[in-house]
């Protein structure tokens, strides 16, 4: 199908950019919050429509950005005391398990739960769960199967760390749960040609539907910015049609329209993936050695995840490609420079980085579970996403064992563990009476 991309002005361009901070952040104010397609069962990868979605790349509110105990700014009101206090009593409770655990999420088949799964999850204390593959059970079966395995969540001093359930909604080839009471989300080619008014609506009605099912948080929007030029050759992006559209500027907006919409509705979002898909060819999830060599650390094309950081966005998911402009040397999820520098550093973010799925993706085959994990940690990373539960026991042990022997890795966990929980407080998902 051809697609007209309207040419903006260049003052229209920064009015556009400009309208997605205060979308969100209306709707920050209202709820206090800050989404497969198909090649590989791997998370956030797009198949052939006659193949089932493989995994990841998530009415709760979304967390207001955190912070660590080095950049904390001083207590004001008794609200933000009692908030602290009450993060800080489930992690003084934790032992070193539970907060390996916390730093993990792992898949599970939203068709059909696997027990034996769902045990390797409990049994590792894990805290964040992924359905993946591809649903049309509705949303009435889906609640009772997140409800099912929603009891097995960590206790802390007989207080229950909440689970974060998430999926990949984003719309087109990339929705994975279907059926009776989920409506069919158009692509995001398609989303990006409304209006922003438009599109913030429809995305707070796709929000309630999660969040009826039980999910609080989506793994979406895509922030990726595909040229006109790249097309369809961007295989994990432009292929699919997952992009807003071809500019900074309308990219920006409308990403922002649908993180907006689901803040309204109480429900979590992902900006991703970070520094941006956008200019590579080949599909991370399973091509090895994904290179971008054009995108920099001021590229136009990182705008849309500026603005969805200055608005609240709680989350931010990290890509498996190589920036050879920007660290040459690491992959981006492996990166400090990507991360800690750039992310973190020049662009303020304060929420939880999340991974791209670190379990089958064919661009990290070549480490370990165990090093794909502690790297990303290392790196400034919160969130290890795995879409194969198998990786979880050599995932967690790894994350311990370094605990257990360098005080600055250990540190660094408590600090995600910190943010993890304060999204998971922001949400309902702790009991702080």
């Amino acid at each position: 199908m051809s697609i007209r991309v309207r040419q903006q002005s260049r003052s229209r361009r920064r009015t556009a950019a400009r309208g997605a901070v205060p979308l969100i952040a209306l709707a920050l104010a209202v709820t206090g919050c800050g989404g497969t397609a198909t090649p590989g069962a791997t998370a956030d990868s797009p198949r052939s429509p006659a193949a089932s979605h493989g995994g990841r790349e998530p009415g709760l509110t979304s967390a207001p950005p955190s912070r660590t105990s080095t950049d904390a700014a001083p207590a004001t009101t008794s609200a933000s005391v009692s908030a602290a206090t009450c993060t800080d009593r489930y992690l003084s409770g934790m032992t070193t398990a539970q907060r390996a655990g916390q730093l993990i999420m792992g898949g599970v088949s939203a068709a059909h739960p696997d027990q034996a799964q769902l045990r390797v999850l409990r049994d590792n204390h894990v805290g964040s769960v992924m359905l993946t593959g591809r649903s049309t059970a509705g949303t009435a079966a889906t609640r009772k199967a997140v409800d099912g395995f929603r009891g097995q969540a960590d206790r802390v001093g007989g207080r229950q760390v909440g689970f974060l359930v998430s999926t990949d909604q984003e719309g087109g080839r990339v929705q994975v749960l279907n059926g009776p009471g989920f409506s069919a989300m158009p692509s995001g080619l398609t989303q990006g040609s409304w209006s922003t008014a438009t599109l913030r609506a429809r995305a707070a009605g796709w929000a309630k539907e999660l969040k009826a099912a039980g999910l609080n948080l989506n793994l979406a929007p895509v922030a990726d910015v595909v040229p006109t030029a790249l097309g369809a050759r961007n295989v994990p992006i432009g292929s699919f049609q997952r992009e807003y559209g071809h500019t900074p500027a309308t990219v920006t907006s409308h990403a922002g329209a649908f993180a907006a919409g689901f803040a309204q509705s109480g429900v979590l979002t992902t900006y991703k993936h970070f520094p941006g898909l956008g200019q590579v060819i080949g599909n991370t999830d399973t091509t090895a050695n994904v290179v971008d060599s054009v995108t920099t650390a001021s590229s136009s094309s990182l705008a849309p995840f500026r603005a969805g950081i200055q608005a609240g966005a709680p989350f931010v998911m990290i890509s498996s490609a190589t920036y050879t402009k920007i660290d040459p040397k690491h992959l981006a999820a492996f990166s400090p420079t990507v991360i800690d520098h750039l992310l973190r550093g020049q662009f303020g973010f304060k929420g939880v980085v999340i991974s791209d799925d670190l379990g089958n993706a064919v661009a990290v085959r070549s480490f370990t579970p165990a090093q794909r994990a502690v790297d990303f940690v290392a790196a400034g990373g919160d969130v290890v996403l795995t879409v194969q539960p198998n990786t979880v026991p050599a995932m967690a042990r790894a994350l311990q064992a370094r605990m257990g022997k360098d005080a600055s890795f250990r540190a660094k966990v408590d600090a995600s563990v910190r943010r993890i929980l304060d999204a998971k407080r922001a949400a309902g998902l702790l009991n702080c009476g």
